[in-house]
């Protein structure tokens, strides 16, 4: 299994009221309980081949700091896909501009093929919307800024 797959699965367990998850594919079976402090695998999980001796690495080049959004931000509370519409062609949930409500859905994080409507947790106007249509987010990631 794919380690970016098995860290995902580990996040939305440890974010979400699912105690255990158990999941079979043809290179193993996964199990992960929370509370146990790490993943249980059952069956062989193949591992990621060594790197040869003298083999060159990528270094990921330092990351610029982002500027504080103004506002209240709602964050992404799970790893997944952000969507602003319920549907492809749809109209969304919100724009700038719009006036929210507490509880009201402001868009979709679709997440192992589960869609998870998100809610504003404050009233207001939403000033800014922090990411496009389709693309991925992560855990705590600003979504929008509400005023």
């Amino acid at each position: 299994m794919d380690l970016r797959k098995l860290k995902t699965l580990i996040d939305l367990v440890s974010e979400s009221n699912v105690s255990e998850l158990e999941i079979t594919e043809a290179e193993g079976k996964v199990r992960i309980v929370k509370g146990s402090g790490a993943p249980v695998p059952s069956g062989t999980v193949p591992q990621p081949p060594l790197m040869p001796v003298g083999a060159s690495v990528a270094v990921a080049a330092p990351v610029p700091a982002v500027e504080a959004p103004a506002g209240h931000v709602v964050k992404s509370p799970m790893v997944g896909t952000f969507y602003r519409s319920a549907s492809p062609g749809a109209k969304a949930f919100v724009e700038i501009g719009s006036q929210v409500k507490e509880g009201e859905t402001i868009c979709i994080i679709e997440a192992m093929k589960i869609l998870n409507e998100i809610e504003a947790d404050k009233s207001g106007t939403i000033t800014r919307i922090h990411c496009e249509n389709g693309q991925a987010v992560e855990y705590g990631q600003p979504l929008f800024a509400i005023e």
